[in-house]
């Protein structure tokens, strides 16, 4: 296989649940080489989930490759439990995680929200990280969630219309809210319709050009619950990030090497981010797609991550 694009697929050679509290229990998994150099995949939303495809960014010969799902989000339980769910809480379960597998050091893997929870987690443990490899930059701050909101209808106005028209008028005039009020209902005559409008209106939008195999993925009523209510929970609650944000703790990782990945036609973390992060971190190397969306999956994008995560395999 050519350097540069995904490797074959590959199954775990070892899955667990973990329990990370009485409400909580998070799915992981392993493969790769168990003695490799362990490298921890984040996956985006928050509330996506992680995949079987997220393996094969990695050659399989030389990483140990470790995939979970965040709480609320793909097979851990519960499906979209907003309790004692916040940034705090996942930046403890990716050390909890570490500790029960015990890994020293890990390289973090993560694009979109994944992004911000590698951040995140790097600040608070920075001995913990050997670097990062990043992809379309979220950081959380409110121009951004406001962008997802409503700056993204600028570029793709029926998908921000078909979105923005499963709100009553009348409400309209707070969209998120309208839909934390549907996908927190009890009632899946209520939440489900609200998680699949929310979920496709991203998946719409995450690609350079339209892709429909995209867009049915994201419509799926497990992907769709966890990502919309999740999503719409951290939206609310501002990413439960400190007020200083993440770029007040850039200082705290400044020593540890980054690969940032961004396409240059990124509509749900547009490019601005990811150049304002590098300019805070001395150490970090952006790549620019010149033909990519946000997709990770797009092929100037992955092939950029895999090159991205060869040059740490190599020392940098």
């Amino acid at each position: 296989m050519p350097r540069g694009d995904l490797f074959p697929d590959i199954g775990p050679y070892e899955t667990g649940y973990l329990p990370l509290s009485e409400r909580h229990v998070m799915y992981w998994e392993q493969s790769g080489n168990p003695r490799g150099r362990p490298v921890l995949f984040l996956h985006g939303g928050p509330g996506a989930g992680a995949g079987p495809v997220h393996r094969r960014f990695f050659d399989p010969t030389f990483w140990r490759v470790i995939i979970y799902d965040q709480r609320g989000a793909g097979r851990s339980r519960p499906l979209g439990g907003l309790a004692d769910n916040s940034t705090p809480h996942l930046v403890e379960d990716i050390e909890q995680l570490r500790r029960h597998l015990g890994v020293e050091r890990f390289l973090l893997f993560g694009g979109s929200w994944g992004s911000t929870l590698a951040l995140a987690y790097a600040q608070a443990y920075p001995d913990r990280v050997s670097g990062c490899v990043l992809r379309g930059i979220f950081l959380g701050r409110q121009s951004e969630v406001d962008w997802f909101l409503n700056g993204m209808g600028l570029v793709f106005p029926e998908a921000h219309a078909a979105f923005v028209g499963h709100i009553p008028a009348a409400e309209r005039d707070d969209i998120l809210g309208a839909y934390m009020r549907r996908l927190t209902n009890p009632d899946p005559a209520v939440h489900l319709p609200a998680a699949r409008e929310w979920s496709v209106y991203e998946g719409t939008c995450s690609t350079l050009l339209p892709s429909p195999d995209t867009v049915a993925a994201f419509a799926q009523d497990r992907t769709a619950l966890g990502l919309a209510r999740i999503e719409a929970h951290y939206f609310v609650h501002n990413l439960f990030l400190p007020p200083e944000g993440l770029l007040g703790g850039m200082p705290r990782i400044a020593h540890i090497p980054a690969e940032i990945v961004q396409g240059r036609y990124d509509m749900v973390c547009p490019a601005k981010t990811a150049f304002d992060l590098v300019d805070a971190w001395p150490k970090a190397r952006l790549t620019v797609v010149p033909d990519a969306g946000h997709s990770a999956l797009e092929t100037g994008i992955r092939r950029a991550l895999v090159t991205a995560v060869e040059r740490f395999r190599v020392g940098r």
